[in-house]
């Protein structure tokens, strides 16, 4: 019971300093989660809840965070009007999402649609941020407000732009930012790979 507590309670001390919307849908997002793993003969309340999660989250909250989506532990989610998230996208431990993002796949030239993107560990992601296609946000990424990421971003880039490039890199043996030197420029790359 108390692994039970815990879970749905997993999101709630991190999203102490957003809204009480933030806390109320991570709770159900996760009471989602507990749903699917009932016993077979319990799956058609698991059906039912799915429906109110929908109708409550995505149509009277704004907010379109599939209940199957995959994310870790401690997600932070600061406002969160219009945010969508494909429900193939997965998203790491400690993250943060902030309003009017959408990650997502993307229609490929063939017209076939791509995979979704895979977030890290620790990703801060800013507002009105547009993340699609079949790419990988590297652990401890920052990714500006405004920001179009259409390609990896490594571990511990600061990305910002459209479409986004690296502005710098986070310290590895600190967490302060840091600016590389003029005389090291020329290392960092201005566009992602």
């Amino acid at each position: 019971m108390n692994n039970t507590i815990n879970y749905l309670l997993q999101d709630w001390r991190i999203n102490q300093d957003t809204s009480f919307k933030s806390r109320l849908v991570l709770l159900m997002f996760r009471l989602n989660g507990a749903f699917i793993h009932l016993p077979i003969f319990c799956k058609f309340f698991s059906r039912i809840y799915c429906i109110i999660y929908q109708i409550i989250v995505e149509y009277i909250l704004g907010i379109e965070l599939p209940w199957n989506t995959k994310i870790g532990s401690n997600f932070k989610l600061q406002h969160g009007y219009g945010l969508v998230v494909n429900h193939e996208t997965v998203i790491g431990t400690n993250c943060t999402l902030r309003h009017s993002t959408t990650i997502g796949n993307k229609k490929l030239p063939d017209g076939s649609i791509s995979a979704s993107p895979q977030i890290g560990n620790n990703v801060d992601i800013g507002s009105n941020v547009v993340i699609i296609g079949p790419i990988k946000l590297g652990d401890n990424a920052v990714i500006g407000a405004g920001s179009v990421v259409v390609k990896d971003v490594p571990q511990s880039a600061v990305v910002a732009g459209n479409p986004a490039k690296i502005i710098r890199m986070i310290n590895s043996t600190s967490t302060d930012l840091y600016i590389r030197n003029l005389e090291n420029a020329s290392e960092l790359p201005t566009t992602l790979n």
